[in-house]
């Protein structure tokens, strides 16, 4: 195990026994990324890779806001998951846990710690880079096993879709 020290100012450490991480370049300009990340309205649109839909999200992006989700599976079960935003940088960077809900209060059953870096890539393009940070290595071979990387490519490759249609 690695004892990194997080320094949320300059970025989530990333640790490869407990750390998941996801990196592409898309043709999508990092204002729409981001406003299809912290606009509700948009992030139903896109969040869940199919057949799994989100029905239902409630953003308050800001230090302390609630990060709220609730996705729906194609036998209609839900899961509902609370956090609260810990750093909101835009058009660049947001970390969100759900380790804590809005206000920075404790959850009983936390979960990860994300951070999406968006970085500009040629003319319009973005440099689209997570890390998802768990507790130990047994939640990260969980999150793996849920399909991480091939759910997160579909859901970004439903984000530019949507966002090549605005």
């Amino acid at each position: 195990m690695t004892d990194a020290t997080p320094d949320l100012a300059s970025g989530l450490p990333f640790d490869p026994e407990r750390d998941l991480a996801f990196e592409r370049v898309v043709d999508v300009p990092p204002a729409l990324v981001w406003r299809a990340w912290t606009e509700a309205e948009h992030l139903t649109k896109w969040f869940t890779p199919a057949p799994w839909t989100t029905p239902h999200a409630e953003l308050d992006v800001r230090p302390g806001g609630r990060f709220h989700t609730v996705m729906r599976g194609p036998n209609g079960e839900e899961h509902a998951s609370t956090g609260c935003y810990l750093v909101v940088e835009p058009g660049r960077r947001l970390i969100w846990t759900d380790a804590l809900g809005p206000a920075y209060r404790p959850n009983p059953q936390p979960f990860m710690t994300a951070q999406l870096t968006l970085t500009p890539e040629g003319p319009g393009g973005t440099r689209y880079h997570v890390i998802v940070a768990h507790a130990d290595a047994e939640a990260r071979a969980k999150h793996e096993a849920m399909g991480f990387l091939e759910g997160w490519g579909a859901a970004l490759d439903q984000l530019v879709a949507m966002v090549e249609g605005w």
